[in-house]
């Protein structure tokens, strides 16, 4: 006879002391719950909770531990009209499952229905075909391990897959592969710190689902934006073979990124989960309590509100749905170590109602949370309803994608007209979007390519999405890519492949030149392609994964293609262009440009100035002509007044910034009164130069089409 304790209602989930284990779930319209126990070879022993409070359904069972498998059975009403879809016979999923064994068979048992009616009831079981809980030992060695803290202006994030980015690494061992622990490896983190990346942006890692369409077509739910488990690591990361392991395994993962200095910052999905709408799975909440944490239609209940695009959405006025996101946050920063968090579709957060609230309950809870409001951030500033579009509307506190910046510098690049006005505004940290609520240029994260589109290969590629391998008949992904095929649509030799080189040249140039954060994605600095699939996140396959090839072998040979020489051309540009901002705090700085002289500065100069390329500062008619694709950008380094995050006021060097989007090379003039003698730190159109070209104010610098030459003020020293 097994014996069961009391136990606490909190912590909800499954939480072990070293003798035994709590478990507490939150119903309010439950009538009984049972907790499911199963051993090794499946059998299910039930234990009926017989303590309440507060609505949480709670029991300590003594002497079970770390790899137990349990799940819940949830009796109560079941009224899809009303909103209420309890159903025993369906075993439900901890929402607070610290780690998740087994993925969904999709068999008609874990649907609450019968296929066809969707008013009607399934009662066969379906514990044979969905995922259990595990209870997890929440010891962990860390150490002396401390958050890296790198503040805003000097970080370099660095967007990633798990398994894309380790998956083909031939330097890996084949066994760990895919997982958290090749994220950990030394070969990867050599390979971030050689490109001044300081944080690490980790596509969604919470345990999730793929969905029953995609596996009928043979594809999978590779990004993973359809999540069941908000505290779980994905158990298909790990190459533990241990239940639970992957706890561990991620653990492991994030001591080795912070001793190298890397922060870990999660892409988090809270706005929906992976139960769909009214036709979806019962797996979890929905069976426990739906209407609680649900988004339902106020006057037909059995339907989901889904500003998403994925059948749901989470009620965020709902203190218990908060509870759970809010809860989750803290586990993940004060068990697991992580940094911070991008929030997928963050406007849906912010809906209460139907408008998007910047001072909604979620952001008003994070702000005087105190362990929340002191780690990085970031909103994905967007969802698919009514006044979902948010740049620049996000708290003070947080950052956002910056979607402005990715299309304007796609613009000016492609050659479209009328771009330099706002060009100049994203280059300079979009003051436009961020100053008026006293944030800074770090507000905005800066970035061309992301998962979600084409990677830089393919934006140079190709004019149109070629999604054939979706089985969506290329209908879906994004048609306005502002991409630009230099000429020929897909694999291209000879000049039109020197050309790509030199715009993902310069496309790369012009994010580390920018003010704000700097976000890479995976694969861009060698040059990964998608085949032209701009929606890739289906496709757990070489179409996504990123192909390191020979890439990192030292030296070039006589038979190596041309293909594998650019890609190391290419990443040692990139390797070049972090060093350049990390030596130069003038192109990370904390404040905006103020347009004048600064008291306290070295000189009179102004701290930027706009010219045109004949050496004069541009005026609104230089703003204001529509077939201007061409500037000069000083970037005084004497006039860096604030201190650095050490309290220390260090002058840097002057800069001259040539950029020239037309199709033929220009002359720019070595602007006078700005420094006498200039040299040449970097050039798009010759990426192996290796010695510095001197220049005199008045003289002429060609620029070669399409193309970013940067020059550095040479200071005058005594002899």
């Amino acid at each position: 006879m097994r014996e069961i304790w009391p136990g606490d209602s909190y912590p909800l989930g499954a939480t072990y002391d070293g003798a035994g284990t709590n478990f507490a779930l939150f119903s309010e319209v439950a009538e009984r719950v049972e907790l499911c126990l199963f051993d090794d070879e499946g059998n299910e022993e039930r234990v009926s909770l017989a303590e309440v409070d507060g609505f949480v359904w709670h029991c300590y069972l003594p002497g079970v531990g770390p790899g137990q498998r349990y799940g819940y059975r949830v009796h109560g009403p079941y009224s899809p009209a009303e909103g209420l879809r309890c159903n025993p016979n369906k075993l439900l999923i901890d929402p607070y499952a610290k780690a998740v064994e087994g993925s969904v068979n999709w068999d008609q048992a874990v649907y609450g229905y019968r296929f066809g009616e969707p008013d009607s009831r399934d009662d066969s079981d379906s514990a044979a075909y969905v995922p259990r809980s595990v209870v997890v030992n929440p010891f962990f060695g860390w150490g002396h391990d401390r958050p890296p803290a790198t503040p805003y202006h000097d970080t370099v994030l660095y967007e990633a897959h798990v398994r894309g980015l380790t998956i083909t690494h031939p330097k890996i061992p084949d066994r760990i592969r895919g997982t958290y622990a090749a994220l950990g490896h030394p070969e990867i983190i050599d390979h971030l710190t050689a490109l001044g990346v300081t944080a690490i942006e980790l596509m969604p890692v919470h345990q999730f689902v793929t969905d029953h369409m995609l596996e009928k077509r043979g594809l999978a739910n590779y990004w993973g934006y359809n999540t069941i488990g908000f505290f779980a690591p994905h158990n298909a990361y790990s190459s533990s073979g241990q239940r639970g392991g992957q706890v561990l395994e991620f653990k492991a993962m994030v001591k080795a990124l912070h001793e190298a200095g890397i922060e870990v910052i999660l892409d988090v999905v809270y706005n929906h989960t992976a139960e769909g709408n009214h036709l979806g799975p019962t797996l979890s909440m929905r069976g426990i309590d739906n209407a609680n944490y649900y988004r339902l239609v106020e006057d037909d209940r059995r339907y989901y509100m889904d500003t998403t695009g994925t059948g749901n959405s989470l009620l965020m006025r709902s203190p218990h749905a908060l509870q759970l996101i809010m809860d989750s946050l803290r586990y993940w920063v004060r068990d697991m170590h992580v940094d911070g968090f991008r929030f997928d579709l963050a406007a849906s957060l912010a809906r209460e109602l139907h408008e998007v609230d910047r001072l909604s309950a979620f952001f008003d809870l994070v702000q005087q949370d105190p362990v929340l409001s002191q780690v990085k951030l970031i909103a994905e500033p967007w969802d698919v309803g009514p006044g979902g579009y948010q740049v620049g509307n996000f708290p003070a506190r947080w950052t956002e994608w910056n979607g402005r910046y990715r299309d304007t510098i796609r613009d000016l690049w492609r050659g479209e007209p009328a771009a330099l006005p706002e060009f100049a505004s994203r280059l300079t940290g979009s003051s436009d979007l961020y100053q008026d609520d006293s944030r800074r240029p770090a507000a905005s994260i800066n970035f061309v390519t992301c998962h979600d589109g084409f990677p830089l290969q393919d934006l140079v590629s190709y004019n149109g999405k070629h999604n054939e391998a979706n089985g969506e008949d290329n209908r879906d992904g994004a048609d306005d890519n502002r991409s630009w095929n230099c000429g020929v649509e897909g694999p291209a030799t000879g000049p039109v492949a020197q050309l790509r080189e030199r715009q993902k040249r310069n496309f790369l140039a012009t994010l580390f030149l920018s003010q704000g954060v700097p976000m890479l994605s995976h694969g861009d600095e060698i040059g990964r392609t998608q085949q032209g699939n701009n929606n890739a996140y289906c496709q757990d396959n070489e179409i996504s994964w990123v192909d390191w090839g020979a890439v990192l072998e030292a030296g070039a040979t006589a038979e190596e293609d041309a293909g594998t020489v650019e890609r190391r051309q290419l990443l040692e540009f990139t390797r070049r262009l972090a060093r350049l901002r990390r030596d130069h705090p003038v192109f990370r700085r904390r404040r905006f440009f103020y347009g004048r002289p600064v008291r306290g500065s070295h000189d009179e100069l102004s701290d930027i100035a706009w010219l045109t390329p004949s050496g004069t500062e541009m005026t609104d008619a230089d703003w204001t002509n529509g077939y201007a694709k061409a500037l000069a950008v000083f970037l005084n380094g004497d006039a860096i007044t604030e201190p650095d995050s050490r309290g220390r006021r260090i002058a840097d060097d002057s800069f001259l910034l040539l950029f020239n989007a037309h199709h033929e090379m220009l002359k720019f003039t070595v602007p006078k009164n700005y420094g006498e003698l200039w040299c040449t730190e970097l050039d798009t159109a010759m990426p192996g130069q290796s010695e510095s070209r001197m220049c005199r104010a008045g003289e002429a610098v060609p620029v070669t089409g399409r193309s970013v030459r940067v020059l550095r003020r040479v200071r005058h020293t005594s002899s």
